[in-house]
C-alpha cells in the first residue's frame, strides 16, 4: 500500500486513549514515538472539542522518553534556560532558532557518524564537530540579538528612555516594525547557518 502524503489523524478521547484512524486501532504514546522515528506524519485532535493537540502530545512523548533510564537527551541546564525564555521578550525567536539548529544538525549527522567511525572504529560520540557547529550557531544567534536594537544593544550604548524618542530625536519604532525587523533578522540568520552547513 502506497504511503500517503496526508498526515494520519489520531484522536484522543477523554479516557486519554489514542485512536489511530488510519489503522482503526488504539495506540499508545510509545506507538506514536515509533511512528515519529519511522518518519510517519500524524496530527492529534481532541475527540470531543476537535482542537488540534499535536504539540502537547509530542511533548508528552518527550517526557516519557526522558523518564526512561539512559534515554535522556535534554541537559538540565538546557531545560532551565528554555524555561527562562517563556514570557521573555526573545521568546518568539527561540522556536525558529531551535528548529534551524536541529535541521542543521540533522543534515550533518551522517557526516558526523562517518567521522566518528573513522576516528574510533566504533560508534563512540565525537563532540568536536558538533560543538563547533553549535558554537557557530550560538555566535550567529547572539550577533542577531546585538543587531536588533529594540531588544539588545551593544555594550556602551545607552538606550533611550522607555516610550520616548531616542538620541536622534526620532520616535521609537512601532511594534509592527519591530516584528518585521525581527523576522528579517531570523531569515538572515537561517541563510547564514545554511551557508555554513553547505561549506562543511
Amino acid at each position: 500500500m502506497a504511503k500517503s502524503d496526508e498526515p494520519i489523524t489520531i484522536k484522543k478521547y477523554a479516557n486519554r486513549r489514542l485512536y489511530n484512524t488510519g489503522t482503526s486501532t488504539y495506540v499508545t504514546l510509545e506507538d506514536l514515538a515509533t511512528m515519529v522515528k519511522a518518519g510517519e506524519n500524524f496530527v492529534v485532535y481532541d475527540a470531543k472539542s476537535g482542537e488540534e493537540i499535536t504539540r502537547s502530545v509530542l511533548a508528552q512523548i518527550i517526557f516519557e522518553q526522558e523518564n526512561k533510564e539512559g534515554q535522556n537527551l535534554l541537559p538540565i541546564n538546557f531545560l532551565r534556560q528554555l524555561i527562562r525564555f517563556y514570557g521573555d521578550s526573545m521568546q518568539m525567536m527561540v522556536p525558529r532558532y531551535l528548529e534551524v539548529s536541529l535541521e542543521s544538525f540533522t543534515r550533518e549527522q551522517e557526516k558526523m557518524r562517518q567521522q566518528m567511525a573513522q576516528a574510533f572504529g566504533v560508534n563512540v560520540p565525537s563532540f568536536g564537530p558538533m560543538e563547533e557547529q553549535v558554537r557557530r550557531n550560538m555566535e550567529m544567534f547572539q550577533k542577531t540579538f546585538s543587531m536588533f536594537t529594540p531588544f539588545a544593544r551593544p555594550p556602551g550604548k545607552d538606550a533611550p528612555s522607555s516610550g520616548g524618542p531616542g538620541e536622534s530625536g526620532k520616535p521609537a519604532a512601532s511594534s509592527s516594525e519591530d516584528i518585521d525587523a525581527l523576522k528579517r533578522q531570523i531569515e538572515e540568520m537561517q541563510r547564514k547557518i545554511d551557508k555554513i552547513s553547505d561549506k562543511d
